[in-house]
């Protein structure tokens, strides 16, 4: 969640409103559609926000021209590897954040199975689970009262999740990002009063396996239908009913993936301060893109990125990260960093790292909306200093979307620095739509008992 987003940060005032004016929230409705019960309109800042300019496009020559910008290049790559490696801190974190939609190629499609026996040898380095082991595979442990941890099974990789809930709608939580199932420890018990939960780390992330990626030709684990593919098998396996798919930053584009390729497990999205992928390579200048390609080309296959993670990887860092995402700078607790942190200190964890920032094709959000059949309510942090609430808003003009929810004083993860405000607007959503899928059902059994 931390960590990815947009290159274009903001150049212009961050005004830090604060946790007081969580009181209330801006809410947009499309016309016509829904409205929601909970709930003040509130007044849209005025406040405004100037994004990097971009830059100039440019044709660039082949022959000698070209083999000398391509050692210009290289040298740029040299220097910014070393700037950022030499840079206080707080520095490198808004570099790293600058980074982590970046460059990335255009496979996708290698089977998972594959990858499992291609990197067999290189298993020791998939993750560990938390102290105590993980569950065997297709057991659970109750991990706090009436919160279980389990082990799925997934084309040979190891899938952490937990669950809650005995009975009612199926809810499943997608993290960001550098997050786990952990980022919704402030949520999950709460919304197992209204249904089902389960919060699923994704491959890579959290305790899940972490497979050693191609460092030549990223991308072909780590991407968005492959993610969408495990969020599609655990519903199918696992949870074994129509899902409400709730999630964080990057989560969103999985999520939607997967509510894409499969609309009859999906029975709704929420999508909290989706990420806008603003590094996509049809988002970045052509005279930017060979430079930013270098440049994660040499993260990947030199040591300069793994001297990049550990540097970054602390818990100092770290802190530093999330206090520019958070606008509450007293909800990054310890608690926080810890579940963040140490499953990102597993072995594997700087491969996966290194391949995400390299991430630049695949599907964008604008893309994904008007192919989704189910509802969709989006809610945003007003203070995201990576996803501008602005920018978000443009989303309302997509048929699936019913209503856009602003939270003041809010940022990048709104279920963990306002779960308050969040739990109520999420188990209202699956409430709401769940009661009008049984209707359906209903009038649905009804005619077909009339019926000739």
């Amino acid at each position: 969640p931390m960590l990815t987003t947009s290159t274009t940060a903001p150049l212009g005032r961050l005004v830090q409103r604060g946790p007081a004016q969580h009181s209330s929230l801006g809410r947009s409705t499309r016309s016509g559609g829904p409205q929601a019960h909970v709930a003040v309109p509130a007044a849209i800042s005025q406040e405004t926000y100037l994004p990097l300019g971009h830059v100039a496009t440019a044709d660039i020559a082949t022959g000698s021209l070209g083999t000398l910008l391509a050692a210009v290049l290289a040298a740029s790559a040299a220097f910014w590897v070393w700037f950022l490696t030499r840079k206080p801190r707080d520095t490198q974190a808004r570099c790293l954040a600058f980074a982590s939609g970046a460059a990335q190629p255009q496979q996708h499609n290698v089977m998972l199975a594959a990858s499992a026996q291609i990197v067999e040898t290189e298993l020791s380095t998939t993750s560990r689970c938390p102290p105590g082991g993980c569950p065997d595979p297709g057991e659970e442990r109750e991990i706090r009262p009436g919160v279980f941890e389990g082990c799925w099974m997934w084309q040979g990789h190891r899938i952490r999740y937990q669950r809650a809930g005995e009975d009612g709608p199926a809810i499943l939580l997608v993290h960001g990002f550098g997050a786990n199932a952990d980022h919704f420890r402030n949520n999950i018990d709460e919304l197992a009063e209204t249904g089902k939960v389960w919060a699923i780390d994704l491959l890579g992330y959290g305790y899940s396996d972490k497979p050693i990626p191609d460092k030549i030709n990223p991308n072909t684990v780590y991407n968005f239908e492959n993610w969408g593919q495990q969020l599609r098998d655990f519903i199918t396996e696992i949870v074994q009913q129509k899902t409400f798919v709730i999630t964080n930053s990057v989560g969103g584009v999985a999520g939607m993936q997967a509510a894409i390729d499969g609309p009859e497990l999906v029975a709704g999205v929420v999508l909290m301060d989706v990420s806008l992928r603003m590094l996509h390579e049809t988002k970045q200048s052509p005279l930017a893109r060979p430079l930013v390609t270098q440049f994660q080309r040499l993260l990947r296959t030199t040591n300069a990125g793994k001297y990049f993670f550990d540097n970054l990887a602390t818990p100092e860092t770290l802190r530093s990260v999330l206090q520019q995402a958070y606008s509450d700078p007293d909800a990054v607790t310890d608690e926080l960093i810890e579940c963040l942190l140490s499953p990102g200190m597993t072995p594997g964890a700087v491969a996966v790292f290194l391949d995400f920032i390299s991430y630049s094709t695949g599907p964008l959000p604008e893309d994904q909306l008007p192919q989704l059949k189910c509802p969709v309510r989006i809610i945003w942090g007003e203070e995201d200093p990576w996803e501008l609430v602005e920018w978000g808003r443009d989303f309302q003009k997509f048929d699936c979307v019913e209503d856009f929810i602003s939270l003041p004083g809010v940022g990048h993860c709104p279920m963990d620095e306002a779960p308050e405000l969040v739990n109520p607007l999420l188990q209202e959503f699956v409430l709401k739509h769940q009661e009008r899928s049984t209707e359906l059902e209903q009038r649905v059994a009804a005619d077909a008992a009339v019926a000739p």
